[in-house]
């Protein structure tokens, strides 16, 4: 837990002085994000092993309630977290010392309720409000810290629902391979929505919406890094809609859907996180409520081959998955099993085998630097 400040303390006897001077023979460092309302430690602090994929906990920080979700600068020299709470927050740590994030300040307001993504792009930090159905814009001070909110996009519409899609929820801020668009995906409006960021200012400005099936509540989505194909994982269908982008015009055409678990399986699921392989032959899903990876192959045009295959999470609701810079390894983060297991990657088949795991109580994501 943290002492005082925030600073990072111990965790199981690893961290000491020196650690990061060796990172560079020993591993990647992951920092994982938690629910601290539900016990998790705020943000977890680990080392990978280069060969295996093994963690190694080092320390955690809770300086900030409920950092559900991370992102990275561009120079990976700052850690950025939304604050999931009813007020919406977002925060900034140094990384200075990468094995002790130092928090640049109070979190800011985000002006939406319960933000669960975010991303930085340009000259500003984007998070997705779920809570309030909305995308809020903070540019980004001198040193990484964010500033008050410069604009509040919200959205507007429903779905089918009645219990999810009352009103807009946007839960993921993706930027274009280019930087200079924002896909938002949003669970109530059954929509992507696309803005376009300023080339001066930064700032966002409504460039479209792209409604997808009625009903399938969109999560999240990933870009194809190979071809034009855009993933968008659907949470209550729970199906993958592909998609063609035109970063040109900045259109996004939905081609075709496909379920993420094969016929037959009765278990009410809800997709959480959708990952590409770097050469862009495999998709993989995080599937919570059947707790399940689902692997789905992928053509030369980016679009999905056959059925899926399905292999067990290792623990219980996988929030989120991550692939490993090498490429070799996957990590779910297992919020309600408290734990984040990884994976060895098949390069054939793309077929993810359980190689491990650690006490990560209401984990939330992962990302390396």
């Amino acid at each position: 837990m943290a002492d005082g400040g925030g600073r990072l303390g111990r965790a199981g006897g690893h961290g000491h002085a020196g650690e990061a001077g060796r990172l560079g023979r020993r591993g990647l460092l992951a920092y994982i994000g938690s629910f601290t309302e539900a016990g998790g430690r705020g943000i977890t602090v680990a080392r990978t092993d280069p060969g295996t994929g093994a963690l190694t906990l080092l320390g955690s920080t809770d300086a900030v309630p409920n950092p559900s979700f991370l992102a990275l600068s561009p120079g990976a020299d700052v850690l950025y977290a939304v604050s999931e709470t009813d007020e919406g927050a977002a925060a900034a740590f140094s990384l200075a010392d990468p094995v002790r994030p130092e928090l640049l300040g109070p979190p800011v307001p985000v002006r939406g309720d319960g933000p669960t993504h975010l991303a930085v792009t340009g000259s500003h930090l984007f998070t997705a409000n779920y809570g309030s159905g909305s995308v809020s814009a903070l540019p980004v001070r001198t040193g990484g810290g964010p500033s008050a909110p410069a604009a509040v996009m919200a959205h507007r519409g429903g779905g089918p629902d009645a219990d999810r899609q009352k009103s807009p929820h946007a839960h993921a801020v993706v930027p274009d391979p280019s930087g200079g668009r924002l896909l938002a995906v949003d669970l109530g409006t059954d929509s992507v929505w696309t803005y376009a960021l300023d080339p001066v200012t930064g700032l966002p400005r409504l460039h479209g919406e792209t409604p997808l099936r009625p009903g399938t509540g969109p999560r999240h989505l990933a870009f194809s890094p190979v071809t034009d194909r855009v993933y968008v994982l659907n949470e209550l269908a729970p199906s993958v809609t592909v998609c063609r982008w035109n970063g040109a015009e900045g259109v996004l055409e939905p081609l075709g859907e496909t379920r993420v678990l094969p016929p037959g399986e009765g278990v009410r699921t809800y997709p959480s996180a959708p990952v590409v392989s770097a050469d862009g032959r495999f998709l993989w899903t995080a599937n919570r409520g059947h707790d399940s990876i689902s692997v789905l192959t992928l053509d030369a045009s980016g679009d999905i081959v056959g059925l899926p295959e399905v292999v067990g999470c290792g623990g219980v609701w996988p929030r989120d998955l991550t692939l490993h810079p090498s490429g070799r390894h996957l990590y779910a983060a297992n919020e309600r099993s408290g734990d984040v297991t990884w994976f060895a990657v098949d390069p054939e088949t793309g077929t993810p085998r359980f190689a491990g795991s650690v006490p990560v109580p209401a984990a939330s994501c992962v990302i390396f630097a």
